[in-house]
């Protein structure tokens, strides 16, 4: 996921990672053309960010198990629970001793939601983050 953050100047955030960007000039001709312009060029580094590894499991299937579906909120209040809802009614229908919990995080997709992922740590056993608009 790449977050754009305006009037930062060419700088954006790209996976919590700092990331300069690029600055293009090209000379411009034509009526009313001041004859340059400089624009930001939202090309990345080839830097990737740092992977952290997946949880270890503890079990080999979801029978009889919690489900966290969580939505961030990227794409605004609710986008997500379409996308998190159809996953929901599949899992009701595929695996129906899983119990399903569908939540909302706090905050932007950006901020941190403490509460939450510690209710997720003490009743669940397993938690889809779901982003969709």
């Amino acid at each position: 996921m790449t977050m754009w953050v305006a009037g930062t100047a060419g700088v954006v955030y790209l996976a919590k990672r700092r990331v300069q960007m690029s600055i293009l000039e090209t000379q411009q001709t034509g009526p009313g053309s001041s004859g340059k312009i400089t624009v930001l060029n939202p090309a990345c580094s080839s830097t990737m960010a740092e992977r952290a590894p997946l949880t270890p499991r503890t079990f080999s299937d979801l029978n009889d198990k919690t489900i966290f579906l969580v939505d961030i909120g990227w794409g605004g209040p609710k986008a997500g629970y379409d996308v998190l809802d159809v996953m929901k009614k599949w899992l009701a229908q595929n695996i129906p001793s899983a119990r399903t919990v569908l939540v909302a995080k706090k905050g932007s997709f950006g901020q941190d939601d403490p509460e939450l992922w510690k209710r997720i740590r003490d009743e669940g056993h397993a938690c889809i983050i779901g982003v969709s608009c």
